[in-house]
């Protein structure tokens, strides 16, 4: 799974966003739901996480989680439509999951899409990268790099290439 670097933040390139820093990895009809590198760092360490519940239905944008840290409570929005078909249980008891492992180990919840043209409305990882690149320079005043995958392997393949063969180093040796 390739993922972007925008400064010390992960962005998975396998995921939707949102402004607010949620993300949807959708699979089919359905669509396993949490926060950002961004957002549990900003957060803090995550003390507890009260869950959704089964069966609950939620539009795009309203709260199905809130997550408490050592700075703050904050609510999580749902990315999508959709019936919750499955919680994280585990961050009941260890809720630090989400700053340790935000797009593994502490997902919130997985939702059945009642609507799955909503994705559409979310952003892919490229245009999420270009979005923090902007939030860290106007809230932090930070000018951060962006890093996609494959850049750096790309750059040095075209900088040989430049290169005329004698500079290479090596020579064919006629036999």
């Amino acid at each position: 799974m390739d993922e972007i670097l925008v400064g010390k933040y992960v962005v998975k390139t396998d995921r939707y966003y949102t402004k607010d820093h949620e993300w949807a990895l959708v699979k089919g009809n359905k669509a396993w739901i949490g926060i950002t590198d961004y957002a549990q760092k900003e957060l803090g360490d995550v003390v507890y996480v009260d869950l959704p519940q089964v069966g609950e239905s939620y539009e795009a944008g309203d709260t199905i989680a809130n997550v408490e840290s050592v700075k703050s409570v904050s609510p999580i929005y749902s990315p999508l439509s959709g019936t919750v078909a499955e919680v994280n249980e585990t961050l009941s008891d260890e809720p630090h999951l989400m700053n340790e492992s935000p797009y593994e180990d502490g997902w919130l919840a997985v939702i059945e899409l009642s609507d799955p043209m909503e994705v559409e409305d979310l952003m892919p990882a490229e245009d999420y990268a270009q979005l923090l690149v902007e939030i860290v320079k106007d809230e932090k005043g930070e000018i951060i790099k962006l890093e996609l995958p494959g850049e750096e392997e790309e750059r040095f393949e075209e900088s040989l290439e430049a290169l005329p063969e004698e500079e290479l180093g090596y020579e064919e040796k006629e036999r």
